[in-house]
């Protein structure tokens, strides 16, 4: 468009009451000057900025012969400029590098809406629901460059972006990018939204292996004309510009790698999704060629991301395979996982690879993190220490004082892993005389310097000792023993020699249970456990390990099964399955409770019904930590079982408590309200009263937010919590040791504990929301409470308690505690949550703590202070109570400040704290931060009565500051003192984060 006719069409439409009037004529020599402008080599200006021009002169609103504004009408004025805009971007060959260079989001929208519109895809229509193999190339290729442009636009969002310095504050220019800046939040909003659709559709196009065609001018004129002209070229496979497949591949995979990647920060599983589509793009380039690629594609970049997505997946087999050892134990100490990093030592033990100095060094390390409060380390270091000091034997050195004092306090589980450290370090067959001699010197010596003749005879009997010890040498080592310390009565009751016992039947036995404790092989152990029944029958093998427990409840069918081999199977196939479900082994728990369950089948009912029970919550376990946590529905079948063991009425069968509580956790966790306000069976809310409990959370729930609809439901809830927290007389105590926090004879309830709350609500925030509500209403009830804590929907429950001295406050402190932190485990990013923990140490005279999370919970909601905060999360109470923990911890110059953040500024408190001398925070380098006059021109007048030239004209500058004068708009104002609250409340994070 030329300048004469941009200025008569600016002209024009700067009028305010006639409709604009510009001749067809000068459109259509627009339409000829854009052409000729297109042809020229290098354009100037740019043609991308002319799509800016004719897209804003197509959308302007339009003013009836009432003055009443009108949506842009649907003229041939407005169809030309719209097609004018598009053959622009035909002539840029629809690069999308280029246009979003140099068109804003908003622009780039409509302009891709228009290509939608004239491509002939029917609007409001869902592109996932379209399949792309059926339509014209041209609208296929529309609907990709659309669903391209939505990925690429979510990826960029993602990266912070430079502010840029404003200048003057002008009133109109500041409004147009306020609401161009809302726009594109409200369009981002949307394609994020979208996000799972689009990431489908061009997964869909990987899929397509044919050549797709893109509008060129030559086509936008064509379909410009009557369709009686067209004859059909358009939607032919010849028509547009030519993009193979191999291209249309390339870019697709390469947006895709760029969305998986965001989204591998919540999901590090995604992440290999990344890694595969990167890859693939690089191959593609490489087979095709950087310079024959349509769409260019920043290589460096995809080098970085290629780059990053093998670090981010490093712990793959294949990079495991490849990396070396210190790579890999690098890995293993940055994700935890000790358990490798014991397996490369002991492998070390054989090879020599590592250095000692190194191995001593990871070592130290470990015995730092222990020392910090890691208590799990403790065994990984024993393990370690153990790798090392064998290694320091074979070479010959001396033990070091660590091991010496981890082996102070020998156990069976020490000792176990000290001999497989110890057979695993040495090849017999091919270890020198040397080397031998130096292993069986350290053995003998810790069966010297040990006194409980149990692990001696661990270490004598194993087969490692016994090849390396000649048969004098155990004779002399027996004689040693008994000449030993007189606390050892080996006189009045002779220690049993090794030639007393069959050598052979007792190894035999003491490897076959060494085996039967690690095995987690169902098979395995039945096959060794008829190996040990048929070399004795007096031994009850499901004793061996301490660590192999199985509720009361179910120990005691167990142990009436008569047949001893079958009772050692099903107890340790039990135990084994109930361990693996504790440490989240769940492959190994489903094997080990699949074959109990086929066992029990053919005799007892009874433990056919106990191992579905527990199979059913396994399977809930499993649930949870694979597709539950990245928010996945369960399977209605699982659902089903779950409503399905509720409602079981199966006489004398043995149930586990914590079942019920899963199944009542599990149903609220994904919103099965529905079921537990309407469906379940009334004799089931009256017998079960976790289902009952379960019932007035979703009910409760359920009614939210509505305050006054809720109240019943809600009254309801708080009596039953009530009678839960009333203190007791006399505690009952139940079948697995705990205390119940009321009497049994007082409700049906009487059996719930206090610890359940923290069981039954895990993942759903509504109902951690209402729960954490509920015992915040109930802690500020009392009498002698001075300072409230604030939750969401409090107001639902009752403001008062008939019998206030029953209830245990005590306990409702700690469970209100002790909810709002396992609550910030799941969402630490919850403001209202952030509040409480700040109210609870606020409370609790903790200030500083306090203030590190009222400052958290602003910042969480306004994107590190980047945003205006919220008024309900900075209410005047919280500011308040964030000028007392300033107040108290001295730093005066931080009240003032926050006096401004009231809906009334508290100039007295202002005043007061200023007058402090003693201030423990920065005073002076603040005062940019306070945009109040009369709180400035206080402090120019303190600092001129103290005589403080240097600190009065600090307050003197910024009071000069133009934005600050009174003459300017109220919106000059406000924008001033927002932009000061961001710059002081990041300051303050800074501080206290």
């Amino acid at each position: 468009m030329s300048a004469e006719a941009a200025d008569r069409e600016a002209a024009t439409s700067s009028r305010p009451c006639t409709p604009p009037q510009t001749s067809w004529f000068e459109f259509v020599l627009e339409e000829a000057l854009l052409e000729q402008h297109l042809q020229k080599p290098s354009p100037d200006p740019p043609p991308v900025q002319l799509i800016v021009q004719f897209l804003e002169q197509a959308s302007k609103p339009s003013v009836n012969e009432q003055n009443q504004v009108q949506p842009p009408p649907d003229n041939k004025r407005n169809r030309i400029l719209k097609l004018l805009a598009l053959k622009v971007a035909a002539h840029l060959k629809w690069d999308l590098d280029v246009l979003e260079k140099s068109l804003s989001v908003p622009v780039l929208n409509m302009l891709l809406n228009e290509l939608l519109c004239i491509s002939k895809v029917p609007p409001g229509t869902k592109h996932v629901d379209v399949d792309l193999s059926s339509l014209p190339p041209t609208t296929a290729m529309a609907i990709l460059l659309y669903n391209r442009w939505a990925i690429r636009t979510i990826v960029q969002s993602s990266f912070p972006v430079k502010q840029v310095k404003p200048g003057p504050p002008q009133l109109n220019v500041m409004n147009q990018m306020q609401q161009e800046k809302e726009l594109t939040e409200n369009i981002l909003k949307v394609l994020k939204e979208q996000a799972a659709d689009s990431i489908l559709v061009l997964e869909g196009a990987l899929k397509l292996n044919k050549d797709l065609y893109v509008h060129t001018i030559r086509t936008l004129d064509l379909l410009a004309m009557e369709p009686g002209m067209v004859n059909g070229e358009t939607e032919s496979s010849t028509a547009g510009l030519k993009i193979s497949a191999e291209e249309i591949q390339c870019q697709v995979c390469y947006d895709l790698g760029a969305i998986y990647f965001q989204q591998g920060s919540t999901n590090v599983a995604v992440h290999e999704k990344a890694k595969e589509k990167f890859f693939k793009t690089k191959e593609l380039i490489a087979k095709n060629g950087s310079s024959s690629l349509h769409f260019t594609i920043d290589e460096e970049r995809l080098a970085g991301y290629c780059q990053a997505c093998e670090v981010l997946t490093s712990s793959s087999d294949d990079a495991s395979q490849q990396a070396t050892p210190y790579s890999q134990i690098h890995s293993c100490m940055k994700s935890g996982n000790y358990q490798d990093l014991v397996k490369i030592f002991l492998e070390d033990n054989l090879t020599l690879s590592l250095p000692e100095q190194f191995r001593q060094s990871v070592l130290r390390e470990l015995f730092q993190k222990a020392q910090q409060g890691n208590d799990a380390l403790d065994e990984v270091c024993f393990k370690v220490c153990v790798c090392n000091t064998v290694r320091d034997i074979l070479q010959g050195q001396t033990i070091d004082i660590q091991f010496c004092q981890l082996f102070l306090k020998p156990s069976k589980e020490k000792i176990d892993f000290l001999l497989e450290v110890c057979s695993g370090s040495i090849n017999l067959e091919n270890a020198s005389e040397a080397l031998k001699r130096k292993m069986a010197a350290f053995l003998k010596n810790l069966c010297l310097g040990m006194e409980d003749l149990q692990f001696v005879f661990m270490i004598s009997s194993h087969e490692l000792f016994i090849k390396l010890l000649k048969d004098d040498e155990r004779k002399l080592l027996i004689d040693q023993m008994r000449k030993r310390s007189p606390r050892i009565n080996l006189c009045t009751k002779p220690v049993t020699s090794f030639y007393d016992i069959p050598a052979s039947a007792s190894v035999n036995i003491g490897q076959l249970e060494h085996q039967l404790i690690l095995s987690v092989d169902p098979w395995r152990i039945r096959q060794i456990l008829i190996e040990l029944h048929g070399m004795t029958s007096e031994r009850q093998f499901w004793t061996i390990s301490n660590k192999w427990e199985v509720p009361n409840v179910y120990g005691n069918v167990i142990l009436g099964i008569k047949d001893s081999l079958t009772r050692d199977l099903v107890y340790i196939l039990m135990a084994k399955g109930l361990h693996c479900c504790a440490i989240k082994d769940f492959v190994h728990a489903k094997q080990l409770f699949a074959a109990c369950l086929e066992l029990v089948t053919e005799f007892s009912p009874k433990l056919r019904q106990v191992m579905l029970n527990e199979m059913l919550l396994l399977d809930i376990y499993t649930h949870e930590a694979g597709a539950g946590a990245s928010g996945e529905r369960p399977p209605s079948d699982l659902i089903s079982r779950v409503r399905g063991y509720l409602e079981m009425r199966v006489p004398d069968i043995p149930l586990r408590q914590v079942i019920a509580e899963e199944c009542v956790a599990f149903l609220l966790n994904w919103c099965e309200n529905e079921y537990l306000t309407m469906q379940v069976p009334l004799p089931l809310v009256q017998t079960n009263p976790y289902v009952k409990l379960g019932q007035l959370l979703a009910a409760t729930c359920k009614e939210l937010p509505g305050p006054k609809e809720s109240r019943r439901t809600a009254k309801d809830l708080w009596e039953v919590v009530v009678q839960i927290c009333s203190v007791s007389n006399q505690h009952k105590r139940g079948n697995d040791g705990r205390v119940s926090l009321i009497k049994h004879r007082e409700s049906t309830l009487g059996i719930m504990y206090r610890y359940v709350f923290l069981k039954l609500f895990l993942k759903e925030p509504l109902v951690l929301t209402t729960i954490l509500s509920l015992f915040v209403k109930l802690h500020n009830v009392r009498e002698d409470i001075v300072n409230d804590i604030a939750a969401e929907h409090i107001s639902i429950w009752p403001s008062s308690i008939p019998n206030l001295q029953s209830v245990d406050f005590e306990a409702v402190a700690v469970t209100v505690k002790e909810l709002v932190s396992y609550a910030l485990t799941i969402n630490a990013n919850n403001h209202f949550w952030l509040i409480i923990q700040a109210d609870i140490y606020f409370a609790t005279n903790q200030y500083s703590a306090a203030l590190h999370y009222y400052l958290q919970a602003g910042a969480v909601c306004s994107d590190f202070f980047n945003k205006m905060v919220p008024p309900d999360v900075y209410t005047d109470q919280v500011i308040k109570r964030m000028i007392k923990c300033c107040s108290l911890l001295n730093c005066h110059t931080q009240v003032a400040i926050l006096c401004q953040f009231l809906r009334e500024v508290d100039y007295k408190t202002a005043f007061k704290a200023l007058q402090e001398q003693n201030s423990h925070d920065a005073m002076d380098s603040y005062y940019e931060y306070i945009w109040d006059v009369t709180i400035l021109e206080y402090l120019t007048y303190l600092h001129h009565k103290r005589g403080e030239t240097d600190k009065r004209q600090i307050a003197i500058k910024a009071i000069g500051q133009t934005e600050l004068n009174a003459s300017n708009p109220e919106e000059v104002l406000q924008l001033a003192a927002q932009r000061r609250k961001k710059k002081f409340l990041q300051a303050m994070a800074k501080l206290y984060f």
